[in-house]
């Protein structure tokens, strides 16, 4: 039933906004890099694939200077007590939630510092969930019950840049105060008009027609581990370029801490376990007790007031972005 009211919906007379924007979108036009692909063999399959995705990092180059904006406002928000929520559906909505939930286990970030909002809910990250995303109400709904303020940086991921629930969703944020971002694969878009920042990786049609899992999800998996990586050090959450943030929950994770600070502080290994321990299993606060030589109240303190930048604190400065 909801299909054919889909349908019906679609008809000639009623689609031709629709209809004439994805026309315009490079994400929607035939690739003519993969015509015949049904009749190609597997290596062939796989040497087209290939030829395409070599041409996703090139595309993020060129959008380099809005990622860099991008980083330095969700730094800003999260040192000032706010939070990074992104905001997507389908394939995108799924690379979202991915970026979120690998920062706590990667710089040790509460899991309300930064957060996703897919259409449909935690259920479609493993099954489609897509009609949702043609609901800009929806998206208003489900970012609303997160309160967005201006401490907020709220990004919108969506390949077309046009998903009605992302837009949706971003608008309202915006319109609440909130600081706001897009990540997209399509120039002019519904999504950009509301974004404060609008991220652009141009991959150029796909080798499926419109199968944006494919190099426009790649672009925006490239995208989001810069933003939230480049956010984190940009914070003094790395060192050099070392996770001493790292959340030791894990016997993997431990022994990843062990190793960093025996090469940060050029330690041996029972000096790294003894000073840990100490460090109330803080490879921060380690790091800080061993580089400035102070005690673990001391090396809290400076932690403190540097929120949380690890070189600030061994230098007992502030932070400033």
């Amino acid at each position: 039933m909801a299909t054919l009211t889909m349908l019906e919906q679609a008809s000639p007379s009623k689609s031709a906004p629709l209809e004439d924007l994805l026309e315009r979108l490079t994400t929607e036009t035939p690739n003519t890099a993969s015509e015949g692909l049904d009749t190609k063999s597997a290596i062939e399959i796989a040497r087209i694939i290939n030829h395409e995705d070599a041409k996703v990092a090139a595309a993020v180059k060129k959008a380099l200077p809005e990622i860099a904006l991008v980083i330095d406002t969700v730094a800003r928000s999260l040192r000032d007590g706010g939070r990074l929520i992104y905001v997507g559906a389908g394939s995108s909505g799924r690379i979202a939630s991915l970026d979120a939930s690998e920062c706590p286990p990667t710089f040790s970030t509460a899991p309300a510092q930064v957060q996703y909002i897919m259409a449909g809910g935690p259920k479609a990250l493993a099954s489609a969930s897509d009609v949702n995303e043609d609901s800009p109400e929806i998206g208003q709904r489900d970012i609303a019950r997160r309160r967005p303020t201006r401490k907020d940086i709220v990004i919108g991921v969506s390949a077309s840049g046009r998903t009605p629930y992302v837009v949706g969703a971003v608008e309202y944020a915006r319109a609440r105060g909130a600081k706001t971002a897009a990540v997209t694969c399509n120039l002019n878009t519904p999504l950009s008009t509301v974004s404060d920042i609008t991220i652009v990786a141009e991959v150029g049609p796909e080798v499926i027609s419109g199968s944006t899992r494919m190099k426009s999800a790649s672009s925006q998996k490239m995208i989001l581990n810069m933003i939230t990586t480049g956010a984190m050090t940009r914070l003094g959450y790395v060192y050099d370029n070392l996770m001493v943030n790292v959340h030791m929950k894990n016997a993997k994770l431990v022994e990843r801490g062990i190793r960093v600070l025996m090469k940060v502080c050029k330690i041996d290994r029972d000096t790294a376990i003894r000073t840990i321990k100490s460090a109330g299993k803080s490879i921060p606060i380690a790091v800080v007790m061993l580089k400035a030589n102070v005690d673990k109240m001391e090396a809290v303190r400076r932690l403190t007031k540097s929120d949380g930048n690890v070189r600030l604190a061994i230098e007992d400065s502030r932070l400033e972005l």
